[in-house]
């Protein structure tokens, strides 16, 4: 700890976002990043607390402190080195995740963390720049073969932690290219692409081989798959979106919101259409029914688009700003939270429950929403009450931003014969293991839609197991 009074002295600096008149008219990343010696004063507020609380809200138990300081005292090349103990993408995690770390850090019971998710993006971009990561290939093989299928987060870091243990890792995604929902369902302006592509080409350097543009349990079989592997690892994500049916649902410009954001990406990356069906908000009234981070997505790429208005709403309560006693430190607080897409411009509403869809010729036109009220009952937990007070909404086009209910069960899962918990995720044991032999799941496909932290956590613990199963 270099400088023990810097958390006094030295008050939180965060890097901003572009101009929204700037931003808005491309996809570039809307985020700024600070110089190195802006970005080691930042570090310097790191108060190395005797109980590191960061440390134990991060689901992959990053060292904090000590790369902080690290990076304090201009140590970039070892600061990257204890991120990457724990963590295979901090370059992913630096830009994407939430950062529970920061909402634990002593700091913030003045609201004045450490920028600790800033912090991670920019010693990765100065490692990166610098040629301090550089790709770790085995010095010898197992001879064992292991299927990774799905190319997100937890698939990824699945591959290259059991490629580094010397096994031969096969990578399978089902679109064009590699990285799923990272590639496919994050806009670019959160984060671009090219970041996963110096990614990729890291771990197949490393030996990760890579197949696009096969979905297992369609252009081949399960059954081949287990043939042909000592160990298959599903990290296949939630991919069953949430859905509502009120009245009207089958009106023509209602989509799911994925849909919507991995067509956008496909556009920028040129690839071919998945959906023939070009859905633009250029010139229209949009509606996000889903108050969430992919709501969010939602609203900032309607607005690049062209959209005329964009209104977000949300079924649940506004939280309250600042401190939510319900939700007090060190735990992850449920307060408002306002993103850079509502920034440039979105309508939010709370409160909001959807009761029909109305159009005409078969073309939406306008949503009847009801405001609802929240009340707890006798054991504590919330129920919704309707109040009969309802509003009508102008939308040509609607986003289900609602989240996701499980894996895909349909093709590969339902092939391969693996059980489900109860609520339809691939059930397994402690050691990630499925109810089917040599069968493991990790990420979002084992514990339902999360965070890409946690997907990093879930693959990089699958690996191990994997691993031992695979050992002589």
């Amino acid at each position: 700890m270099g400088n023990p009074k810097a958390f006094i002295s030295i008050p939180r600096k965060e890097a901003g976002y572009r101009p929204v008149l700037e931003r808005i008219y491309d996809f570039g990343e809307v985020e700024q990043t600070l110089n190195q010696e802006d970005r080691k004063l930042q570090a310097s507020r790191c108060m190395d607390c005797g109980i590191p609380f960061c440390h134990w809200a991060c689901p992959l138990g990053n060292k904090m402190p000590e790369w902080q300081d690290l990076i304090y005292k201009g140590r970039w090349k070892e600061a990257i080195e204890v991120l990457h103990e724990t963590n295979n993408f901090p370059d992913f995690t630096g830009r994407i995740c939430p950062a529970p770390c920061e909402k634990s850090c002593v700091l913030n019971l003045s609201e004045a963390p450490v920028t600790i998710r800033e912090n991670e993006a920019a010693v990765t971009e100065v490692a990166f720049i610098e040629g301090m990561i550089k790709a770790r290939p085995p010095k010898t093989r197992t001879g064992k073969k292991v299927a990774v299928i799905g190319s997100g987060p937890a698939g990824l870091a699945a591959a290259q932690q059991l490629n580094r243990k010397g096994h031969t890792v096969t990578v399978f995604e089902k679109d064009n290219s590699i990285g799923g929902l990272l590639r496919y369902g994050i806009p670019n302006f959160k984060l671009n692409k090219n970041i996963i592509d110096r990614r990729l080409a890291q771990l197949e350097e490393e030996g990760v081989i890579f197949k696009p543009n096969i979905e297992i349990g369609k252009t081949i079989s399960g059954t081949d798959i287990m043939k042909k592997f000592d160990a298959v690892c599903l990290a296949v994500g939630a991919g069953h979106p949430r859905d509502i049916s009120p009245s009207g649902r089958e009106l023509k410009g209602i989509y799911f919101a994925m849909d919507f954001l991995a067509q956008q990406n496909q556009v920028i990356m040129g690839e071919n259409l998945t959906n023939t069906e070009r859905i633009s908000a250029k010139d229209k009234h949009v509606l996000v029914i889903g108050g969430g981070d992919t709501g969010s997505d939602c609203v900032g790429t309607s607005l690049r688009q062209g959209a005329v208005k964009v209104t977000q709403i949300e079924i649940l309560p506004k939280p309250p700003a600042g401190k939510n006693p319900e939700t007090p430190w060190p735990y992850y607080p449920n307060i408002l939270k306002t993103s850079s897409s509502h920034l440039e411009g979105c309508e939010r509403k709370w409160s909001l429950n959807t009761l029909e869809f109305k159009g005409k010729n078969g073309q939406l036109e306008e949503v009847v929403v009801e405001k609802v009220e929240w009340k707890k009952d006798e054991n504590g937990r919330f129920t919704m009450i309707s109040t009969g007070k309802t509003e009508t909404i102008k939308a040509d086009l609607v986003f289900l931003a609602l989240g996701f209910v499980h894996p895909v069960h349909e093709g590969l899962l339902t092939e391969l014969g693996v059980n489900f918990d109860a609520r339809g995720n691939v059930a397994v044991d402690r050691q990630n293991q499925s109810s089917v032999a040599k069968v493991f799941a990790a990420g979002d496909a084992a514990v339902g839609a999360s965070l890409v932290v946690r997907a990093i956590a879930s693959g990089r613990k699958v690996a191990e197991d994997i691993h031992k199963t695979l050992a002589p």
